[in-house]
């Protein structure tokens, strides 16, 4: 994810069906373990073996959980060096219907910590704990809660690839996996997306994300509302920062789409995002919230 301007709950999983209006608990701490195994792949880079790995570790745990899983190829040609992979969206779909609710992160991280304060790191990949390894722990234990207490909607989850490979002043290297996943919609129509990104830092602070605000400020007025009637204190009404994220394609799509995004982390695209910067806890209070937008 490029910034283009620099501007709790540890519980455990109900494993009984709902009545109308239930929600479960999200357990945060399997969420933190999926961040962690993630990680422990080494950077996700795309064309590394830490990638494929990291595939099969998300594939792998989302037909556990009966989702109706699919790989979404597309082309990417690395703007840096030139070499070219073809590259996969993870989609996961829960429920029937062609109205539906999108919630997604990406799930690679990026090749050169360029950020990083030592020059010789540079080269390095990115460990990407809370960029890439938080949204996407986060989503696979909704996955797994899903599975137990199916939604009572519609609901995707979609895993995007190559968003990190960026080319900074090159919008369009950004964020290449939600670029195809916008224009390769089919029949489907999405009520609303919700992207996390940078949801595991232990220090948490949600402004409003300025496009998430501009382009769906209804989206935004019901997540924000209904995370201050819980009493998540990381959101709050304060302007964000101009972020060129996933949810950029899926507006230009049409898609109601906010970001939930905390920026304000000084180990971005670093050699030090690493899982010891980020809490379970962190991905409770993201996570409580997703299941009571979708549950109630």
């Amino acid at each position: 994810m490029n910034k283009k301007f620099v501007s709790i709950i540890s519980t455990v999983i109900i494993i009984t069906s709902l009545t109308a209006g239930q929600v479960p608990e999200f357990n945060s701490q399997r969420a933190f373990k999926h961040l962690q195994k993630q990680c422990s792949f080494g950077p996700r880079t795309p064309g590394s073996k830490a990638h494929k790995l990291c595939q099969d570790y998300i594939v792998t745990h989302l037909k556990k959980c009966s989702a109706d899983v699919s790989l979404q190829p597309f082309p990417f040609k690395n703007p840096i060096t030139g070499k070219t992979y073809i590259l996969n969206n993870i989609i996961a779909r829960f429920g029937k219907g062609t109205d539906r609710i999108l919630l997604c992160a990406h799930w690679d991280t990026r090749p050169w910590a360029d950020m990083d304060n030592k020059k010789e790191n540079r080269n390095k990949g990115v460990p990407g704990a809370n960029d890439g390894a938080s949204g996407t722990g986060t989503l696979l234990e909704i996955a797994s809660i899903f599975r137990q207490n199916p939604p009572p909607v519609g609901v995707d989850l979609v895993f995007f690839d190559g968003e990190d490979s960026g080319s900074y002043g090159d919008n369009d290297s950004w964020c290449q996996g939600s670029q195809y996943f916008a224009k390769n919609l089919g029949s489907v129509n999405y009520k609303y997306a919700i992207l996390l990104d940078f949801v595991g830092d232990k220090d948490l602070h949600f402004p409003v994300e300025y496009f998430s605000n501009q382009f769906s400020k209804n989206l935004v007025d019901m997540v924000w509302s209904k995370a201050e009637e819980l009493g998540l204190y990381p959101f709050d009404r304060t302007p964000g920062p101009q972020v060129l994220d996933d949810h950029m394609p899926l507006i230009k799509a049409g898609i109601p789409a906010l970001d939930i995004i905390d920026f304000e982390y000084p180990y971005y695209h670093t050699t030090e995002d690493t899982p010891d910067k980020c809490s379970p806890e962190s991905l409770g209070i993201v996570g409580t919230l997703l299941l009571h937008l979708i549950y109630e």
